[in-house]
């Protein structure tokens, strides 16, 4: 570790506590002149209780600031070498400020039997806490960038190994200040020539292999030379956003996450689901009744289609609602049109000027009203508002390994996919933007390509 990292980690205490001083003063003073924060309305009303400012400095903010020193440490806010965000940074300082005021308040109520003498002011003092140590620590950054521009703390970095470095590595050495890149290195000799030249900070193997005397000669050369070994993951190496670090009893491993629709994203996703979905239905209901009608008049019972499609994983059916756009034996035609099938790019079947969707079917594939029915699917947990579309059987056995990834959540009644292309997509541009939901899935991303749906259904599909 270098010597200015850690004078400059060390350095957030005392600064931490200046800040907090200047909160808990600055709210006293407040409170001592009856200022509420509204400009020209007056509330507050000389408070009684409110302590000396000696007393206040002795039993209140020395002490509380030690426990809020401490509640940061917990956090990990005091941690000497960090590689989380500053966005990151400002939560945890939230946090701590707020478990801080919640150990005030519980220490108040429950061991000293008492009210806080000034609910203002402690309001106040969680704010600045928040402003000043937030303020302190950009003040820190700024100088530490300072001194890395200058060359003081940067580290030197060289890769080893006979494949190249990854390009997402790579691209983090040369963009970030911290860091001096070297070069890359075909072995452990080329090493052995840059160390006197320049003796690197850190050495990362690009093909580690725990039976090969390489790896094992490498490792010996830098912990003799003091120099910090580290190794990129052997596969996986350009995907690092979905490796996790877990344990196997005391042993470290790599976990890859397929997607990060997993633990509490996939509770809440379900639960947006949920919601969603009856939102939908209660405000469509009246779209839905005119439909269902219209299909009847024309061409009779069934209204539904109901179409057996693959689901999650790939290992179950689901039966997928639909309002009828086609003719009553439409699966029974689809044997003899499917030479006609335009679709010669993968598995799927798609025909321009389908002869089997009637009038009313027309307009509701236009519009993709005929998919509305799918709500009831999200309602009960077979489908996702969001999602790669879900696609027959017959098709699902043509997928080759790599499309089955799409598999790995459940199937949507909108996509990626849908909002970049509709039809028109290549199945293999599908695919990679079925993928790339999968692997990179968040709130905002869904949120958008909702937004984006309605947009796409009322510009039709010719458009």
């Amino acid at each position: 570790m270098k010597r200015s990292e850690i004078i400059f980690g060390l350095l957030r205490i005392p600064m931490d506590c200046v800040a907090a001083l200047a909160a808990l003063l600055l709210s006293y003073r407040l409170r001592e002149a009856n200022v509420d924060l509204i400009p020209r309305i007056q509330l507050l009303e000389p408070s009684p209780t409110l302590p000396g400012l000696s007393e206040y400095l002795s039993g209140f903010v020395i002490p509380w600031i030690i426990v809020f020193l401490v509640v940061a440490a917990l956090l990990r806010l005091y941690a000497l070498v960090t590689t989380a965000s500053s966005w990151s940074e400002v939560g945890r300082i939230i946090i701590a400020s707020l478990l801080w005021v919640v150990l005030v308040t519980a220490w108040y109520f429950l061991v000293a039997k008492q009210l806080f003498f000034s609910r203002i002011l402690l309001a106040h003092s969680v704010f600045f806490l928040i402003v000043f140590v937030s303020m302190g620590r950009t003040a820190i950054v700024i100088l530490q960038r300072a001194f890395l521009k200058l060359g003081v703390g940067v580290r030197l970095v060289a890769s080893v190994g006979e494949h190249p470095i990854a390009r997402s590595a790579r691209e983090v050495l040369h963009g970030d200040i911290h860091y001096e890149y070297l070069g890359h290195l075909p072995n452990l000799n080329h090493l052995k020539t840059l160390e006197p030249k320049c003796h690197p900070d850190l050495v990362l193997q690009t093909d580690p292999s725990p039976g090969s005397q390489q790896t094992l000669s490498l490792i010996d050369y830098c912990r003799s030379h003091h120099i910090a070994y580290a190794f990129l993951p052997p596969v996986f190496a350009d995907v690092p956003h979905q490796l996790r670090v877990e344990r196997l009893g005391l042993v470290p491993i790599l976990k890859f996450q397929p997607t990060p629709l997993d633990g509490w994203g996939r509770v809440f996703k379900r639960l947006f689901d949920f919601v969603g979905s009856i939102i939908f239905i209660a405000v469509l209901s009246p779209i839905l009744i005119l439909i269902a009608s219209a299909v009847y008049i024309e061409t009779g019972w069934p209204i539904f289609y109901i179409s057996k499609r693959v689901g999650e994983y790939g290992k179950k059916d689901i039966y997928v609602l639909k309002f009828r756009s086609m003719v009553k034996n439409a699966d029974e035609l689809k044997e003899k049109l499917v030479k006609k099938n335009e679709r010669d790019d993968g598995p799927l079947f798609k025909i321009k000027d389908d002869p089997r969707i009637t009038r009313v079917g027309k307009l509701l594939r236009r519009f993709d009203l005929d998919e509305l029915p799918q709500l009831f699917n999200v309602l009960v947990g077979q489908m996702s508002l969001v999602g790669p579309r879900p696609h027959l059987p017959d098709e699902v056995k043509k997928y080759t390994s790599y499309q089955r990834r799409v598999f790995t959540v459940k199937p949507g009644m909108t996509g990626l996919a849908q909002v970049s292309g509709r039809s028109n997509l290549k199945f293999a541009e599908e695919v990679k933007l079925d993928l790339r939901y999968v692997e990179e899935w968040g709130v905002g991303m869904d949120l958008w390509i909702i937004w984006r749906t309605v947009f796409v259904m009322l510009a039709g599909e010719d458009n």
